[in-house]
């Protein structure tokens, strides 16, 4: 994990995804209500559903919306069915690009997301073409402004909660764990009484490509192309934004 900084990057696009907020609270509202269909309407027994609904909090989307969309999960009757669907491909200067889709239409969003790749300086690869450059790892960020914790202590903290590995900078503190202990350390370091600025299952790219302006620029077009699309949920590059 060393060297890399989730960070920039959630910082750098927190504007945009500001003014996509309505478009972001649908694509939560359909997350939310496959994992309570799923799993059961309880996330202290749905761990999926606890995730998500920790995704929706951290969107500030408002729990009136929350609430309707695990009701209409529990409502009989309900034929809504959606697929989850991974598209692998490639941006500028051979960026890995992993997109996570949520659909009702397979066809619809295969050829959305086909249009985006090639219209956009990318293409659309093969399944599992670049999965394997990527490792599933939770991600907690926490501001160091107002901390009196040093790095030693941080790191002792952390690896005591059952994290992996401790990334450090002057603004924040970013931890890395297993899949399986994410929630686990989350509990531990916010009943420690840390303030959590990010905490979220993600996608890890090993090795970080670096692009020079004009090229980020188009990654940065392509991925919001992407991300416009209704039944897109979530994309993940290994661009050194």
């Amino acid at each position: 994990m060393a060297g890399h900084s989730k960070w920039k990057n959630i910082q750098g696009r927190k504007n945009a995804q500001d003014a996509k907020r309505g478009k972001i609270f649908q694509k939560l509202s359909r997350e939310i209500y496959m994992a309570a269909k799923v799993g059961g309407a309880d996330p202290a027994t749905n761990a999926a559903l606890r995730l998500v609904m920790d995704k929706a909090k951290a969107a500030n989307m408002p729990n009136d919306n929350i609430d309707r969309a695990i009701k209409k999960a529990s409502s009989t009757g309900e034929n809504e069915h959606y697929d989850e669907i991974t598209y692998e491909g490639y941006g500028p200067a051979g960026v890995a690009i992993l997109v996570y889709a949520l659909t009702d239409n397979r066809n619809r969003t295969g050829t959305n997301v086909r249009v985006a790749f090639t219209r956009n300086g990318g293409s659309l690869g093969e399944t599992g073409s670049v999965s394997y450059m990527f490792d599933r790892k939770g991600y907690i960020a926490i501001e160091r402004s107002g901390l009196s914790v040093d790095e030693d202590t941080m790191f002792e903290n952390v690896l005591e909660a059952g994290a992996e590995d401790l990334e450090t900078s002057e603004e924040v503190f970013e931890i890395y764990t297993a899949p399986e202990d994410f929630t686990a350390v989350r509990d531990v370091l916010e009943k420690d009484g840390y303030n959590l600025a990010q905490a979220e299952l993600t996608m890890v790219p090993q090795t970080l490509v670096e692009l020079e302006a004009e090229q980020q620029e188009q990654l940065q077009i392509l991925i919001d192309k992407l991300e416009e699309d209704d039944d897109v949920s979530e994309v993940f590059t290994s661009a050194d934004l």
